[in-house]
């Protein structure tokens, strides 16, 4: 074989086996009935993840800071076929609310198959401003909240066969400029979170935790917030939604959606100078 056989063979079964590492086995009745949890789900991905396992027939609780949203989000799960529906406010800057939300959801469910950690706290798209406090308070809701809910889910998940879903974003791969607060939470999640993927395996654990590494999506709040900045592509939050209840139900250890960003992670890796072209590329200023 000369050399262009080799590489077309390589190239083939690269191929082949991402192929059956991506199929989809996805069971809709493994979801159908299960106690789950979603954070953030008063508007965004959480919301539409929330409508989702309502379609499948979940239980639910939902949370976030706002009722009034919460209410319209129950009542269209409701609509939209979910066995049950609940929903609880909560403040994750706030330290006492994290545990509060998940003895709510225990105490409505009577234990707990999926735990959805999707809230964030409030940032900017600007150079950073020198301000730690605001680096103190983001960090608490999109990262230590994270962690004080897995740690007061986990036993009762052992139990279940729980299944932990962390989303978490491509900034938390790709450091780029003008999120450094968000930036520096993202990277925080999935270093925590893999060093536990491999703590539960080394403990025989029945708790699956998947971080789900989102792009840029088509919520209002995030392209208001790029504006004027970045001439990225928004993919669909009802997509993303999707993904991430796959990924979650067939307890994926890392999921990208779109899902070329496992190729974008590859090459950041494989040729760092790439990563600069990239970001001169997407970024306005």
């Amino acid at each position: 074989m000369n050399q262009f056989s080799y590489l077309s063979f390589f190239l083939l079964a690269a191929a082949a086996v991402l192929a059956y590492m991506w199929r989809d086995t996805f069971d809709a009745e493994s979801v159908q009935e299960a106690r789950v949890l979603v954070t953030g789900a008063s508007k965004g991905i959480g919301e539409q993840i929330a409508y989702h396992y309502a379609r499948f027939g979940a239980n639910i609780v939902i949370s976030a800071r706002g009722e009034d949203g919460l209410k319209k989000v129950a009542q269209k799960c409701v609509k939209l076929g979910a066995q049950k529906v609940s929903y609880v406010t909560g403040d994750m800057s706030d330290p006492a609310d994290p545990d509060r939300v998940i003895r709510y959801a225990l105490d409505k469910m009577g234990g707990l198959d999926y735990l959805v950690l999707n809230h964030v706290g409030n940032s900017y798209v600007e150079f950073w401003n020198r301000d730690p406090d605001h680096v103190r308070t983001l960090m608490q809701v999109n990262f230590v909240s994270y962690v004080q809910m897995t740690a007061a889910a986990l036993p009762v998940m052992e139990k279940s066969r729980g299944s932990i879903i962390v989303i978490s974003s491509m900034a938390g791969k790709l450091a780029s400029p003008y999120v450094a607060p968000y930036t520096s939470t993202k990277f925080a999640v999935n270093g925590f979170f893999n060093t536990l993927q491999h703590e539960l395996a080394i403990q025989k654990s029945n708790v699956s935790v998947t971080i789900m590494i989102l792009g840029l999506i088509d919520t209002e709040t995030a392209l208001n917030k790029i504006k004027g900045f970045s001439s990225m592509t928004a993919y669909p939050a009802g997509e993303a939604a999707l993904s991430i209840i796959k990924a979650a139900a067939t307890r994926q250890k890392e999921a990208f959606y779109p899902w070329f960003h496992y190729f974008t992670c590859l090459f950041r890796d494989w040729f760092p100078f790439i990563k600069d072209l990239m970001l001169s590329d997407i970024n306005k200023q």
